[in-house]
Parts: C-alpha cells; structure tokens; sequence
C-alpha cells in the first residue's frame, strides 16, 4: 500500500449502509456551471470528491480539481453543509458533503456545447458546462436536487441542511 492510499479515507460500510465524506465545488462562467458524472450514471453531480486524512476540506476541493480537471481552483465560500441521506446501488448512504463556490483559472475552456471526457481511476467521466438556471439543472438529474432550487439565488451565508431520500430539511 502506498503512503497516497494511506491518506484515503476509506468509505465506512456495516451491512448495507455507508457513510462517506464528499467536498464539491460550483464554479461558474457567463451564466453556466460545471458539472460532471460517469459516464454510466444517469445523473450529474459537481465536480469534487471524498478527503483524504489530515486535509482541510478546501484543501481536498483544490487536489481533486488537479486531479480531474488538471488545473488550480480558488476556493471561495462555503455555500452548504449537507447531511445527504439516499439509496443507491443498493446500498443506504449517509453522505456528509461541503458545497464552496470555486473559482477556475480563465485558461479552462468555456464550450457551452461540449462535453469533455476524461478517465479517472479507471472511471470515465464527463465534464459539461449547463446553464445555472433552475430549469436547466432541473432537467439534468442532478442531486441534491435542492441545489437547482437555490441556483439562480444562492445563500449569503453557508446553511445546514439535511437531505433525506428528497425531503428538505433546514437547519440554519
């Protein structure tokens, strides 16, 4: 085992459910923000991924736009913290997630109408730029649903919610 697995912070399973620590960002470009899935999942999602030991969770959100996007971001604001609570593949997840508005350099192309297709760990993923309206995240499958509802409007300040199977629930 290598000392990068050593820092992974391993998915924590007992029977059929999992928990897991995810860090995302919302960056955004003349109207539109970058969202990404696998290419075998049929909803999107924002870029990120899980931490790693020791790793602030801005510091996760900066190494794993490296990795998936190979470029340096600037991590903005906490938007939310959500305590994301859902069934998939067969398993009943607890995901702790933070949400930060994040900046990506001018250099990262802006094309509307592409996607981008890299492969990451042996998973392909898909990059895309949509419109950050209501509407248009709506009609992408794109959980937590609630963050299509509060795109056009973001929180002035980072909020608490908790996410369960659809059901909104605030808590700040």
């Amino acid at each position: 085992m290598t000392r990068a697995d050593d820092r992974r912070i391993r998915i924590k399973t007992k029977g059929r459910d999992a928990f897991q620590m995810r860090v995302a960002g919302l960056g955004f470009r003349d109207g539109h923000v970058l969202v990404h899935r696998a290419v075998h999942e049929p909803f999107w999602t924002f870029p990120g991924g899980r931490a790693e030991i020791g790793e602030t969770s801005e510091q996760t959100l900066r190494r794993e736009m490296v990795e998936e996007l190979g470029v340096e971001v600037k991590v903005g604001r906490l938007i939310w913290s959500v305590e994301n609570f859902f069934h998939y593949e067969d398993r009943n997840w607890h995901e702790f997630g933070l949400y930060y508005l994040m900046e990506l350099p001018e250099r990262f192309p802006f094309h509307p109408t592409d996607i981008v297709h890299r492969v990451m760990d042996g998973h392909e993923l898909e990059f895309k730029w949509a419109p950050a309206t209501r509407a248009a995240l709506g009609a992408l499958d794109i959980p937590p649903y609630f963050i299509a509802e509060e795109i056009e409007n973001l929180p002035e300040t980072p909020r608490h919610l908790v996410w369960r199977d659809g059901d909104l629930d605030l808590k700040s």
